[in-house]
């Protein structure tokens, strides 16, 4: 039965806990008297509403409205409405079936509505008036009633809780005097402990005196054990570099031929010696994290080219039946971050996953996914390898662990791979997490990166760089243009100042088509002297010599007035964060030994000088004399 225009609501009550069903049950009994339902009606009605209000609690938007409907008979009926499909239980519709003269549980819009009702005794006045002395009731006599009897339960509980508390208050006092026979022993007994722990206080002090000692020690040991790392590393990187540099000379295609063998000997030595070298930049990667000293330098990152490098850099390392998926499309958001170390962390990752993968395939995916208003790039490399068991799992962050087992056979390591993705992550305000399956259908491991869309920018934070070979800029100036087309070296004369003769050995190829005369100088003491004479158009400087080091041999060119404007180009086996930046203001081009080739040197060479700053001598004519020298 539907309340039309012949409904009158009498109350609404929200239901939301416990309480409020109590409340709706007070105002079910107090409208069934006022409208004079009595006996056994009001108290099936009564039930029955209660028990639905039971039921129904929770349900999203619940209440329950009381009112009188007209029609062919005047019920009392408790309509319970909600936003949700949910139904009450059978049993409850059944017995409402049964006990009440109307009960009807239909749809409403997106919820539902059950309808409760017993007819009532025929009025002697209109519904209207009924309804309206109901009110006035229910805010009246019953309800003073209703407060009075809920006043008499509240009475019963407070004496029921006096009488508790009178109890608890006797077994309080017989717990006081047990406790006060108890309390002499416990004050010897604390005498006694006293004395013991005087006793033993002072070889507390002793062992904290010497827990202070060990952990001095311990940080100690830690700082030695960094600065050598920092330092073998080091100088580990300059025979390394020559390592590479006199194979890629072998290599090249303007030196003697080799034999197919040759070649491929040479080849297995420039790529051991890069991997090598790789692993020498971890160390001091490592070293100056511990430090501290290790910062990114955000840059706008070509995601898509980097993807492709690294396709191209271990493509030939997936064992035979192992397929490796690399995206070639990538999420169309800027990346902004430390390129060079979003490389290393991909490159260990997914160098990890291959090593102990030997059949099925690795797969890299990128996504761009929001965490807390800001864009995060996930970078996730699913394999199908023999995977890591769970107390392991933690362990693999440790450097130099790895876990032991028959998969290790045959797949050298270092154990510092994960570890070191997992600094280089942290230092990008991103994390690195690992989950893995061991045996089963879904067996294998996933990596899981996750770094800032952008990593803020920290000005002057890198050293000036060639990257990688460039054309030499066009010139407007018809010489300019008659000198390259009679393929004249980019510069008449180059000073080179190196202490590293293998390194030189492999660098005199390099310059033979760059210059036109080349003075190399192994003293770098010697070396302002001998710009001054010789007025270079060039000057190529190490950093790292004995006596004075390239920084001290930049100042004093940079300083005097007959050497100041001569270009100068550094030439550097440090790793490109080791470098002081600020010490090189000037500088043309900071330039990588390991990854030298004659095409950088030429685009370093060919570009245009800066514009020269007031009070700087004028640079001189370049010579085109064929001579070298070397001293």
């Amino acid at each position: 039965m539907n309340t039309g225009p012949s409904g009158h609501e009498l109350v609404t009550v929200a239901l939301r806990e416990g309480g409020d069903v109590v409340t709706l049950r007070r105002c079910t009994q107090s409208a069934c008297r006022a409208a004079g339902l009595q006996g056994s009606a009001l108290v099936r009605l009564t039930t029955v509403v209660s028990e639905a209000g039971e039921h129904l609690l929770g349900a999203s938007g619940l209440t329950a409205r009381i009112g009188l409907e007209g029609g062919d008979a005047v019920l009392l009926a408790v309509r319970f409405g909600w936003a949700e499909a949910r139904r009450p239980p059978a049993t409850l519709l059944s017995a409402a079936g049964r006990l009440l003269d109307v009960s009807d549980l239909r749809p409403v819009g997106h919820g539902q509505e059950l309808l409760l009702a017993q007819r009532l005794p025929a009025p002697s006045v209109p519904v209207g008036d009924l309804a309206a002395d109901v009110r006035g009731r229910l805010t009246g006599a019953d309800a003073a009633a209703d407060l009075v009897d809920a006043l008499r339960t509240q009475n019963r509980q407070l004496l029921a809780s006096l009488e508790e508390s009178q109890h608890q208050q006797e077994e309080l006092q017989r717990l006081n005097a047990e406790l006060e026979e108890t309390n002499a022993g416990v004050v010897a007994l604390y005498s006694e402990l006293a004395s013991e722990l005087e006793e033993t206080n002072t070889g507390v002090v002793a062992l904290y005196g010497e827990l202070e000692d060990k952990t001095r020690q311990l940080e100690l040991a830690d700082e030695y054990k960094s600065r050598f790392w920092a330092n073998v590393s080091h100088e580990l990187r300059s025979p390394v570099n020559s390592v590479i540099a006199l194979a890629r000379l072998l290599l090249d295609s303007a030196a003697d031929p080799l034999t197919d063998e040759q070649r491929q000997q040479v080849s297995m030595v420039q790529a051991s010696g890069s991997t090598l070298l790789a692993l020498v930049d971890e160390l001091l990667d490592i070293a100056k994290a511990e430090s501290g000293r290790l910062e990114p330098h955000p840059v706008d990152v070509d995601l898509r080219s980097l993807l492709h490098q690294l396709r191209g850099m271990l493509q030939s390392t997936a064992q035979p039946g192992v397929h490796l998926s690399i995206p070639d499309h990538t999420p169309p958001r800027p990346l902004v971050t430390d390129e060079v170390m979003v490389t290393r962390i991909l490159r260990n990752v997914l160098s990890n996953a291959l090593k102990f993968t030997v059949e099925g395939r690795v797969a890299l995916e990128v996504t761009v996914e929001e965490h807390e208003g800001v864009d995060r790039f996930v970078f996730r490399v699913q394999d199908t390898g023999v995977g890591i068991p769970a107390d392991e799992l933690e362990r693999v962050f440790e450097e130099f662990y790895q876990v032991r087992g028959p998969h290790q056979r045959g797949r050298a390591g270092t154990g510092l791979g994960l570890p070191y993705a997992r600094r280089l992550t942290e230092l990008l305000g991103g994390r690195l997490t690992l989950d893995s399956e061991v045996g089963g259908d879904l067996h294998g491991t996933r990596v899981t990166v996750e770094i800032p869309a952008h990593l803020a920018r920290q000005p002057g934070d890198a050293p000036p760089a060639v990257s990688g070979a460039q054309p030499p800029p066009q010139s407007a100036d018809p010489a300019a243009g008659q000198a390259a087309a009679d393929h004249r070296p980019p510069v008449g004369s180059l000073v080179v100042v190196d202490d590293d003769e293998t390194f030189l050995t492999a660098l005199r190829p390099l310059l033979a088509g760059l210059a036109g005369s080349v003075t190399v100088l192994t003293d770098s003491g010697l070396a302002v002297a001998a710009v001054r004479r010789e007025r270079p158009d060039a000057v190529l400087l190490d950093l790292d010599m004995p006596g004075l080091d390239g920084y001290e041999v930049y100042r004093r060119l940079a300083a005097d007035p007959a050497t100041a404007r001569v270009p100068v180009f550094v030439l550097t086996a440090m790793a490109a964060g080791a470098v002081d930046a600020s010490r090189l203001t000037g500088v043309r081009a900071v330039l990588d030994k390991s990854r030298l080739t004659a095409a950088d040197l030429a685009a370093a060479l060919n570009r245009p000088p800066a514009v020269p700053s007031a009070g700087q001598a004028s640079t001189p004519a370049p010579s085109t004399s064929p001579r070298a020298k070397e001293r």
